[in-house]
């Protein structure tokens, strides 16, 4: 394994901690075979894990080279560093969790998972490390339907008047740059996060209070909070988007 990655284990795959020790029995062969080998008491754990780290090293390559087609700036060293954190961090992050294995899937299928979730958070951390967060809104016209009528684009210029108008006056300053970062520039929550040395839940919540906010304050103007220039539009893409965490034992 490669040494220079900072480690952060990927969350759990949404399991009780020691729930694969009481499931163990029913594991299928292979899987019992890769948990048995990758115990802390296993002989055979050192040539286990280094298997395991090259399993993980392919699916971690797949990944990036997929997500890394959105980022031309990302070239081939940097492509190669991504995939070889992700699948250090990844194997430590298996290893931390090999009790929480409960054989819903075959042990390499959850494994990969892990990979995954890693790739993915650090394409995007890479692909943001050297931009600016944009604070304030690079294009309102973004929110509104291509495809309105002219009465429809009235209707929206108006409510975006009144969102800009609220997102001044009614948020606090925290509260709008997470907002505006996250809602309308699309900055991915965990660079977020990692610009203001925040965690992912509390920018979450920071959100949600920014938005609680937001309807209010259309609300008092009269204006339709539920129309989607100023809910579904206004979701961080994270939350508009299926989790990429892993989430299948």
């Amino acid at each position: 394994m490669s040494g220079h990655s900072t480690v952060n284990p990927a969350p759990s795959p949404g399991l009780q901690p020691g729930a694969g020790a009481a499931s163990r029995r029913r594991l299928d062969a292979e899987s019992k075979a890769w948990v048995d080998r990758l115990g802390p008491e296993s002989r055979d754990r050192d040539k286990a894990s280094a298997a395991l780290h090259a399993l993980l090293l392919k699916g971690a390559r797949f990944e990036v080279n997929r997500r890394c087609a959105a980022f031309p700036q990302l070239r081939g060293d940097d492509q190669d560093d991504l995939a070889h954190q992700s699948a250090d961090d990844a194997l430590l992050a298996v290893l931390g969790k090999l009790d929480d294995f409960r054989g819903d899937s075959r042990f390499t299928t959850w494994a990969y998972k892990f990979a995954i979730f890693e790739a993915g958070t650090k394409v995007r951390r890479r692909a943001w490390q050297r931009r600016e967060i944009p604070l304030e809104p690079e294009s309102w016209a973004l929110i509104a339907n291509g495809d309105s009528t002219p009465q429809q684009d009235a209707e929206t210029g108006e409510l975006l008047a009144a969102l800009r108008d609220a997102i001044e006056d009614d948020l606090t300053q925290y509260q709008r740059e997470v907002f505006v970062a996250a809602t309308l520039n699309d900055v991915p929550i965990d660079v977020l996060a990692e610009r203001l040395n925040a965690t992912r839940g509390a920018l979450y919540k920071t959100i949600h209070v920014a938005r609680g906010k937001l309807r209010a304050a259309l609300a008092a103007r009269e204006l339709g909070v539920g129309d989607h220039t100023a809910t579904a539009s206004t979701r961080p893409r994270e939350a508009r988007r299926k989790a990429s965490q892993p989430s299948v034992a």
